[in-house]
């Protein structure tokens, strides 16, 4: 297969991650100074429903890494 068996896993792993710790910390730390055109702060029932749907997609793929 085409770079690697666990190709499909590890991108999971990585997209999961990356959903968990980009709205992680946009929720813990807003920027200092919003542009005109965004938001004061991230909307928290968004970024917790991706913290959740990102923490399942990670954890599925370290299951399936590690089965």
């Amino acid at each position: 297969m085409f770079l690697g068996e666990n190709l499909l896993p590890l991108l999971v792993l990585a997209m999961g991650a990356a959903l968990v710790v980009g709205h992680g910390l946009a929720l813990v730390r807003p920027p200092a100074t919003p542009r005109a055109d965004e938001l004061p702060r991230a909307p928290a029932a968004r970024s917790l429903a991706m913290i959740a749907i990102g923490l399942v997609a990670a954890v599925w793929a370290l299951a399936s890494l590690t089965s």
